[in-house]
């Protein structure tokens, strides 16, 4: 069940991934802050469970990589969170916009929140 449920996360957290990449294609930025930022949940979440069989019920990035950090006492994990908090609090705002307010995001956020992405998907595999 457990290597189910991981397989699940993974699977989508790159599938949202992948849909971000797409979005950024078709010019349409909002849409590459939201994938993104809905990857990341589901990849913390994903690498939470593995490490300890659950995770916590948020959507916060920051607590996520938080508890990640005490989880792996990872020093690349612990600079990538540090350098860039104004990039994770920027998906933490998309998120609730999204649902809630419209809000546009040109292509240079779009493609430094889509770089980042892809920068944390190397330090956590």
């Amino acid at each position: 069940m457990r290597d189910c449920h991981s397989e699940v996360l993974r699977r989508r957290a790159l599938g949202l991934l992948n849909n971000a990449r797409d979005n950024f294609q078709r010019e349409e930025y909002d849409l590459v802050l939201f994938h993104v930022e809905q990857f990341l949940q589901l990849y913390l979440k994903r690498i939470l469970y593995e490490k300890i069989g659950t995770y916590i019920k948020t959507h916060s990035l920051t607590s996520l990589l938080k508890e990640l950090q005490k989880v792996y006492e990872d020093k690349a994990l612990f600079e990538l969170y540090n350098s860039n908090i104004e990039t994770i609090n920027l998906l933490e705002d998309a998120y609730i916009t999204s649902r809630y307010l419209p809000r546009e995001y040109d292509k240079e956020v779009a493609e430094k929140v889509l770089k980042f992405a892809e920068q944390t998907l190397e330090v956590l595999r």
